[in-house]
């Protein structure tokens, strides 16, 4: 890591994304989440061009001073953009074409470990958890919603089985206002014991966070606006932290590789849509040793593919 751009973060896989991206002096990669600047401190340091994105503005100011922005032409350049608006945002400074693509999806270490901006109950903060400042907080959203919407939502994205109790609780406690009235309501409706495993309000906070961030639906146009901005050879890594987020990065290369089946003997064969990526690597964990240092990376999973020379698909099925 570069003494003149030290990142406060060391990011979770990082030297198997590099791998994985096989970054060259001249080629040009997105990092679609740039966080604290891990990856693409390392993209920089290997040669390549970065397009970084960040919706939180926090984020990018990590980037500040760094040299490589004032380089004539600069090889950093800084959206402060959702990911999912990649190819529109490259496409508004000429780029059509990367060579490579990294996404690290959800929330990132310096936001949980920030208690003002509500991600984490392990200390008491402000109900926010917004990544983009300028969408509604959680607290707007939890004191407006009505109790069947808040179901669903702690349902579909924590997968949490007693989402309606926790919204019926959380509606007759309204107004919520801090991350540790939110979680001490959601142990008292599921009955939570100090000696059960896991706090429940690990869920609750997941699907709530999803849901104010929008981050199921731009994960899906993002992975879609990679397929357009990928040159052929170009590599995807996409790096997830639950199975909500794999399922659908799975499905996505699932697809794009034409692993689906073609029909069966009672069935007519069905055309095929193009091959966009070769089929994926094998999914990567975290070794040993990086979980040793970071206990966060236990869930996170890598999935890698390459682009074909196929044109775009027009219509991808969503996961």
């Amino acid at each position: 890591m570069s003494a003149s751009a030290p990142s406060p973060h060391v990011p979770v896989l990082l030297d198997e994304v590099i791998a994985a991206l096989e970054p060259a002096p001249g080629e040009l990669v997105v990092d679609g989440t740039f966080g604290a600047g891990g990856y693409t401190r390392a993209l920089l340091d290997a040669g390549a061009s970065v397009h970084a994105f960040d919706r939180d503005p926090r984020a990018l100011d990590n980037a500040q001073g760094w040299p490589e922005l004032t380089e004539n032409p600069p090889r950093l350049v800084l959206h402060r953009r959702p990911f999912a608006e990649m190819a529109d945002a490259l496409a508004e400074v000429g780029v059509t074409q990367v060579q490579g693509i990294v996404l690290d999806i959800g929330v990132s270490s310096m936001q949980l470990d920030q208690a003002e901006r509500g991600f984490s109950f392990a200390a008491d903060g402000p109900l926010d958890m917004r990544m983009d400042p300028d969408l509604p907080s959680a607290a707007e959203f939890l004191n407006s919603a009505d109790e069947a919407e808040i179901a669903d939502v702690i349902y579909q994205y924590g997968e949490e089985r007693q989402s309606r109790r926790i919204a019926r609780a959380i509606v007759a406690a309204r107004p919520l206002e801090t991350t540790g009235q939110l979680a001490r309501l959601v142990r008292k409706a599921t009955g939570y014991k100090p000696h059960d495993k896991k706090d429940p309000a690990t869920r609750t906070f997941q699907a709530i966070r999803i849901h104010i961030n929008g981050e199921l639906d731009q994960l899906r146009e993002a992975l879609i606006a990679a397929e357009r901005l990928l040159a052929e050879g170009g590599r995807l890594v996409v790096v997830s932290f639950h199975s909500l987020e794999d399922r659908i990065v799975k499905r996505f290369l699932r697809d794009a590789s034409g692993q689906v089946g073609g029909g069966s003997r009672h069935l007519p064969l069905r055309e095929l849509p193009p091959t966009t990526f070769d089929k994926p690597s094998r999914a990567v964990r975290a070794g040993e040793a990086e979980l040793a240092r970071n206990p966060r990376a236990r869930s996170a999973i890598l999935r890698a593919a390459t682009r074909t020379g196929e044109p775009a698909r027009k219509e991808v099925t969503h996961g």
